[in-house]
This record gives C-alpha cells, structure tokens and sequence, in this order.
C-alpha cells in the first residue's frame, strides 16, 4: 500500500510517500480500514520533528483523525462490520493512533474494534476526519473542564486554526460571547462568519490592551489559550477577578511566563484539558450531524501532498482543518 513514512526525526524533507509498505492485517480485537480521509493535525508536526522524552518507533505513520471503510475485522467480539462506514476515536491505551501507534496517512490502518464509530449515511468521510481530535479537544477544554456557560465572555486564541474555530463553534452553541483572535482579516471576517461576536488582529494590537478596551475594563471569563510561551501573559491579563485559562497544548513552547500577582489578586484558576473522553467526541458527532456545528474545512490534498499539508499547519496558513484523502 501507499503510505507517507518517516524514518528520522526532522524537517518536511523526511516525509516520504512509500508504494510498497506492507498492508496491515488484523489480530484479535482489531480491524483493518482502508482510510478515506485523514485530517492533519499539529500533532502530526510534532510527531515528525521529534519530542523531547517521548521516542517514536521509527520508520513511523502519523495521521490521527480517520474515517473510512471496515475492510477486515480480527477474531473476538465486534459492534462493526466489514464494509461499514466508520470514524476513527484516536484515544488509545497510553496514548493515541498516530503518535503512539501508527495513524491514517496511508491507504489502510489497523486499529482496535473498541476505537470505531458507526458513520451516520449523510456525514462526509472528510466532515468526519475533521472532527475527532480538534472538535473532541474543544469539547472537552470548554465543555466538560471548563464548564462555560451562557452569557460568558470566552477570548479564543489562534481562532483560525482546527482547534480555534472548533471552540468558536461550540462556545456559541452554549451561548457566550465570543471573542476570537487571529493574525488576518481575511481569517476574521471568516470567523464573524461562524458567529464570533468581536475580532481582534493581535498582529495589530496587543490583544490584551484590547480584550480590556472592549469589555470596559472587566477582563473575560474565559480565555482559550493553546499557544503557551508566546502568549500566556497577555492571557492572563486579559482574564476578569475569577476567571478560568483553560490550556490544551503549547504550540509556541511549554515554559511560558506567569505574573502570580494577577492569579491571586484577581483569583484565577488555570484548567488543563488532556485530549477528550469517548463520550466528548459522541457529543461532537451528535452536534455535527444536527447540523449544530459544521467541520470547517480549509483544504483537500492527496496523499501526496502530505507534506504540503504539514508546511500550511506550520506557517498557519490555514483556515480550519486540513484534510488528505488518501484514495484519490
């Protein structure tokens, strides 16, 4: 089969589209899907540069977010069928499908029978390879950890990106104000277009000055930080007495910077969110299919074009997800 491989850690330039990598087959408990389509995720990036502690079995498959088509099932009990339409739940036991196991970035994956989802008949194979890691992330760091509610001011950093307009999405669905920042206005008038309430180019300002200028002084209930070094004190900041930081990653760099003064005088709390639980990405799946909210989807790209793909997430060129559709 053909599937992108990289054998060391390192730029773009170690990504490989290999034609003869053996078509996995499935072992007890598991089942072979032939991958429709494969949504990118900086996790991706991240797997393919190397992280620091955690080594990566080499030569190595990435890809995460997979829907497609149940072409073997292994001996053992299966609430599946072969030729069933099917999205992947990337959670695995210590760890996750493409960063601990090898992912979707290939015509066919083996994964565990416990990790499919019956693929509603009108949601798209790449609707749903948008949703699991990014949208099942945002569920869980709003929803369930953060616990955001009606009314709420919540200030979402790298709105633009998967994760950022998941969050827009789904903290309009629970009824906050939304305040969504990113680098471009094209990317802004997008995002007013997904019902973010106030926009704010932090090229242009400092976000924080700005969150205090809009909100008279008052701060936000809740910012969505996923950036880490590069942007945690404005954050913190930009947060009203009692408010909530909830993280989720760290894509600037994980040692970021906090003035104490700020988290005890204004009594913050910081709230970290690992990933999702089945149940979130169930949630997610439900809105999707009710039309409550809608993967939003920047591009399609062949197999091929993977590591065109990776340089987009890179230089966040992007406007949501990006998708590789690995049977074209």
């Amino acid at each position: 089969m053909r599937a992108v491989v990289f054998h060391e850690h390192g730029g773009l330039e170690t990504l490989r589209l290999e034609t003869d990598v053996p078509t996995p087959r499935a072992g007890p408990g598991q089942a072979v899907v032939q991958v429709h389509a494969c949504g990118l995720n900086h996790l991706d990036v991240f797997v393919r540069r190397g992280m620091p502690g955690k080594p990566t079995p080499l030569p190595f498959t990435s890809g995460g977010d997979i829907a497609g088509i149940v072409t073997e099932i292994g001996p053992g009990p299966a609430e599946v069928r072969v030729g069933q339409r099917v999205v992947v739940d990337p959670a695995i036991e210590g760890g996750a499908i493409g960063e601990d196991a090898p992912g979707g970035l290939a015509e066919y994956v083996r994964v565990p029978t416990t990790n499919l989802i019956p693929l509603p008949d009108a949601m798209t194979f790449d609707d749903a390879a948008a949703l699991p890691i990014a949208y099942g992330s945002a569920w869980r760091m709003l929803i369930s950890r953060g616990g955001i509610r009606p009314m709420e001011r919540v200030l979402i950093l790298g709105a633009a990106g998967g994760v950022g307009t998941a969050c827009v999405q789904i903290a309009k669905l629970a009824g906050c104000l939304v305040y969504a920042a990113a680098s471009r206005e094209d990317k802004l008038a997008k995002l007013a277009a997904l019902g973010a309430d106030h926009l704010i180019n932090y090229r242009e300002v400092e976000f924080d000055r700005e969150v205090w200028r809009l909100t008279k002084k008052r701060g936000v209930d809740v910012v969505v930080d996923y950036t880490g070094a590069d942007t945690w004190p404005r954050s913190i900041r930009s947060l009203r007495k009692g408010g909530r930081l909830l993280v989720c990653g760290a894509t600037s760099g994980y040692e970021a910077k906090i003035d104490l003064r700020y988290v005890w005088t204004r009594e913050l709390s910081v709230l970290g969110s690992d990933g999702w639980s089945r149940a979130d990405l169930e949630a997610v799946l439900r809105a999707a299919q009710s039309g409550r909210i809608r993967p939003v989807i920047d591009r399609r790209l062949p197999l091929a074009d993977t590591a065109e793909g990776q340089r987009l997430l890179e230089d966040r060129d992007v406007f949501g997800k990006i998708i590789i559709r690995s049977q074209e």
